[in-house]
């Protein structure tokens, strides 16, 4: 393949690092971008546009689990939901095992939606109320017309199981759960159908600190019991750390780094990742208090005006003048570990 975008820059190198050549890609995404049109006026005539990703490129290699991290609206959320199609990209391509989903429409892209699902962080609003568990679990199965009643009722049950739950509340309703045991049913809906890749959407945020560490574990036993690959959203670094093999971390639209989470959160390169990093709790009380934080000034730009030059450059605490004019080219600075910033080295 001849030279392609990553993060709106070309890039006429390989993105291949020595991790890649080993490793089969499962999902290639090159120069995404999903913008929201800003409507106005009687006759509603579009006068601008929300950049919610403007011009993103990783991989997600089969098996594991990739992190994406960054602050509320940065396009975390709306980067899961072009993935599946949920929304149409506006430009760029998404290729899951080589195949265009960007070009995919009717039929062909139905055929495809078994292996790629999706967890949401609310159970309680992404679980039908008027619905039993069975036939929430069992509505994938109905629609892609797998097996007959009798094998999905199995199916249905198995899947409960799998998840740590009775598989007798087939008849019962969402209401009558928790909110930890309505985000396994969740989970279990999701590995209906078998998929092989699943974008886990802050899967954890909406669930008490007592129940999020039960159910990212229950997330690494699938994987591991599966054979899943995740692309994990999350603004808790913490459990990333905990759970991702890679670790992407997006502000205002775009990727401003990307590294293993051993390289990541051992040496951030990027100023934005570095003040992230910075206001997580370490838990030696001694080393809490020695350490300094980054504290960053302002608000996120809006998306529908972003800064020129680099995203980050208004809360930057080490922006120079380049930084205010000239985008910042997407580079691998050392052998895996990409970062977009002008003073990275």
């Amino acid at each position: 393949m001849g030279g392609c975008r990553v993060n709106g820059v070309e890039q006429t190198a390989s993105r291949a690092t020595s991790a890649s050549t080993e490793r089969e890609v499962l999902l290639r995404v090159e120069d995404l971008k999903k913008h929201f049109p800003i409507m106005q006026g009687i006759f509603r005539r579009q006068v601008g546009a929300i950049r919610a990703i403007d011009g993103i490129s990783f991989e997600v290699y089969k098996g594991e689990t990739l992190g994406l991290v960054g602050e509320s609206g940065c396009g975390k959320s709306t980067t899961g939901r072009v993935i599946l199609q949920l929304y149409p990209a506006t430009e760029g391509h998404i290729y899951f095992k080589d195949r265009d989903l960007t070009a995919l429409k009717g039929e062909a892209l139905r055929n495809l939606r078994p292996h790629m699902q999706m967890i949401f962080q609310d159970p309680q609003a992404s679980l039908n109320p008027r619905m039993t568990v069975g036939s929430i679990i069992g509505e994938p199965l109905e629609e892609h017309s797998v097996g007959k009643s009798k094998e999905r009722r199995a199916r249905v049950e198995e899947l409960l199981d799998l998840v740590g739950m009775n598989p007798k509340f087939t008849n019962r309703y969402p209401h009558e759960f928790s909110g930890g045991q309505r985000q396994r049913i969740g989970i279990a809906r999701a590995l209906a159908l078998n998929p092989e890749f699943i974008i886990c959407d802050e899967p954890i945020a909406a669930l008490d600190v007592s129940i999020q560490a039960q159910v990212v574990n229950l997330l690494e036993e699938l994987q591991a019991e599966l054979d899943l690959t995740y692309l994990f959203i999350s603004h808790d670094l913490s459990m990333i750390r905990h759970i991702a093999d890679r670790v992407a971390v997006m502000y205002l639209g775009k990727i401003a780094e990307l590294a293993t989470s051993e390289a990541l959160y051992r040496a951030p390169m990027h100023p934005y990742t570095q003040a992230l990093l910075s206001a997580v709790p370490i838990h030696d009380p001694v080393l809490e208090e020695k350490r300094e934080r980054i504290i960053l000034t302002g608000d996120v730009p809006s998306p529908a005006f972003p800064p020129a030059g680099c995203r980050f450059h208004t809360r930057c605490p080490v922006a120079i003048d380049m930084c205010r004019s000239e985008e910042p080219e997407w580079k691998e600075q050392r052998p895996g570990h990409w970062v977009a910033c002008h003073l990275a080295e």
